[in-house]
């Protein structure tokens, strides 16, 4: 018996087959263009393995409350081509499945709840600091929906008073995304994220963001570990930085095991990258039990 797993992002989309054993045998990598274009080879994939469900994680916004006659739709989005693109019925009319919905981020939040860095909360967030910024949050082993999902790369704060950049949010003046994602640092840096060697003073900018919203987001959900991923967190350096700054800005108010020792609270990914289509194979294998 397969399952089959999907890893819809904005630039590529990974697809891959997994066993009942939770294990990944087999994978393939394509570029997201038009859905015209995308959906045949995927689907070409999958038909040589008959899956017996198919989890999705996408990028978004996406709807997901499965009573609506639009659940699996891509909503409003800035890729204008995939706008209204159904991904639960195209995959449950081609292979007349189980299929389930969800975003990537909380797909990835799931992987690494599952087999990861969250295994073993009851409460975790994985956050993930790129080209855009986005969390997944689980809850008793479910993820958080609420009336669409978490957008937690928007929230708003306090500036750095240093940082003089334009938020690069076409939305906000203020928001995390728009002043801590891969392009604000670059465009404060005047350079990629990659190249900026580890003294420069723009990352005492970045961590300061980091850890201001990652306070922000203990207090709200009171999560019991945060997991951070994505390309700018692949800079090993920031965590003891961020770490000493949340800890400062925190201020003491909170006093828990969890928070007495950050070194285990605030942690890297733990599936080396491979976080989200796990989430999406696990996704899977739970809604085949439904």
């Amino acid at each position: 018996m397969y399952y089959g797993a999907i890893e819809a992002g904005g630039t590529k989309m990974v697809c891959a087959i997994g066993n009942e054993q939770g294990e990944v045998i087999d994978r393939i990598q394509c570029p997201t263009r038009s859905p015209e274009d995308t959906m045949p080879v995927i689907r070409e994939y999958f038909e040589k393995y008959s899956p017996c469900a198919i989890g999705i994680g996408t990028f978004g916004p996406v709807e997901l409350h499965r009573e609506n006659a639009d659940y699996g739709s891509i909503l409003k989005s800035p890729k204008e081509q995939w706008q209204g693109f159904n991904f639960y019925q195209y995959f449950k009319e081609a292979f007349d499945c189980k299929v389930i919905v969800d975003t990537d981020v909380n797909a990835a939040a799931y992987g690494e709840y599952k087999g990861g860095a969250l295994k073993g909360v009851n409460t975790g967030m994985y956050l993930t600091v790129g080209t855009g910024i986005g969390a997944g949050v689980v809850v008793d082993g479910n993820l958080l929906h609420g009336m669409l999902h978490p957008e937690a790369g928007h929230i708003l704060l306090s500036r750095h008073p240093d940082d003089s950049l334009e938020c690069n949010c076409r939305f906000h003046e203020n928001c995390f995304e728009g002043l801590a994602a891969g392009p604000a640092l670059s465009k404060r840096a005047g350079m990629s994220g990659e190249l900026i060697p580890e003294d420069h003073p723009v990352w005492d900018i970045e961590c300061f963001y980091i850890a201001e919203a990652l306070v922000n987001y203990t207090l709200v959900l009171s999560v019991e570990r945060i997991v951070l991923g994505g390309g700018v967190m692949a800079q090993e350096h920031l965590f003891p930085r961020i770490r000493e700054k949340y800890k400062e800005i925190m201020g003491g108010y909170m006093d828990t095991d969890e928070l007495g020792d950050l070194d285990s609270y605030i942690v890297p990914a733990g599936l080396e990258g491979q976080q989200g289509i796990i989430g999406t194979l696990y996704m899977a294998m739970d809604e085949r039990k439904l």
